[in-house]
Parts: C-alpha cells; sequence; structure tokens
C-alpha cells in the first residue's frame, strides 16, 4: 500500500497547482509519442490538436473511457487544461492517435450526464486518481457533486 500511496504524492506533485509541473511535460511529450506509436494500452491514445494561440499541432496522451458503447475524454486537471481551451477554440475537431489516426468531433458532455463516465474514467486513468477528489469505487452520487469541475468529451468519428 505505501508504493500506491507513494505513486498518489508523485502524481499530485506532477500537477500540483493544477498545471503540469516541467518534469510532467516532459513525461507528457514522451507518452504522447509512445501512445501515437501504439504502445501501452489501446484506451491510451495521444489527442491531436491545434493550439488555440500558435496554430501548432499539440500532442498529449489521455486516456479513452468507454460507457455504454460510447467512448469519452476526460479533464483530470478540470477546466484549466490547455488541451480543453484547445478543443473548445478548435470547434471540437481533434484527432486520436494510437497506431493509427483518426479524425474525431469531441462534443462537451452536459454536467448532468458526466458521473457515470468520471468513475469509468477513475477506474482506467491511474494518474488522474490523484486529482480528482472521490475514490474510484464511490457511489455515483459522489461523482455528480464533482461533475461540474471535470469537463467531460464523447468521442464522435468524422464520417
Amino acid at each position: 500500500m505505501a508504493a500506491v500511496g507513494g505513486l498518489h504524492r508523485l502524481d499530485r506533485w506532477l500537477y500540483r497547482g493544477g498545471r503540469p509541473h516541467r518534469t510532467a511535460r516532459v513525461l507528457n511529450r514522451v507518452g504522447a509519442a509512445q501512445y501515437a506509436a501504439g504502445l501501452g494500452p489501446r484506451n491510451w491514445v495521444a489527442l491531436e490538436v491545434r493550439g488555440r494561440r500558435t496554430g501548432r499541432l499539440i500532442r498529449f496522451p489521455v486516456v479513452v473511457a468507454e460507457h455504454e458503447g460510447e467512448r469519452y475524454l476526460v479533464s483530470m486537471l478540470g477546466e484549466r487544461a490547455n488541451w480543453v481551451r484547445n478543443v473548445r477554440a478548435a470547434g471540437g475537431r481533434v484527432a486520436l492517435r494510437h497506431g493509427h489516426r483518426e479524425e474525431v468531433r469531441l462534443e462537451e458532455v452536459d454536467v448532468g450526464d458526466r458521473a457515470p463516465v468520471l468513475r469509468a474514467y477513475l477506474r482506467l486513468a491511474p494518474g488522474a486518481r490523484a486529482q480528482v477528489p472521490v475514490d474510484r469505487h464511490a457511489p455515483l452520487r459522489e461523482f455528480a457533486r464533482i461533475a461540474d469541475r471535470f469537463p467531460v468529451f464523447r468521442v464522435t468519428p468524422l464520417v
């Protein structure tokens, strides 16, 4: 159990203040490259989105949660995450990479519908557990209580 607590503290340190520390930014770049290449579990992907100010393509590692046959992305750092701002500025048009590139649209989920997705996400994303103040085994009402703080996006394939 001490190892789990140590990882929890490390995850908090990497994203202290709700922003990635320099070390976290480096690890995110490495993770995004690995996931884009198809390494790791299939639900670990690289999100590609244009920067809202620079226009440069930004790649960021994310975990895709599945709930009731749909795929979702969750911002473990909440509203202030740069990728959330960039996705909104891009009108939801992004690409997901895991061995291949899939162009998709991310549609923001209403706060009232986020709780079950947040719970599914925490079960798959151990690194996010230090950022979300609810235990992954908690009842849905606990997730509903914090749902307004964590943006959730439904992944819709572009046709």
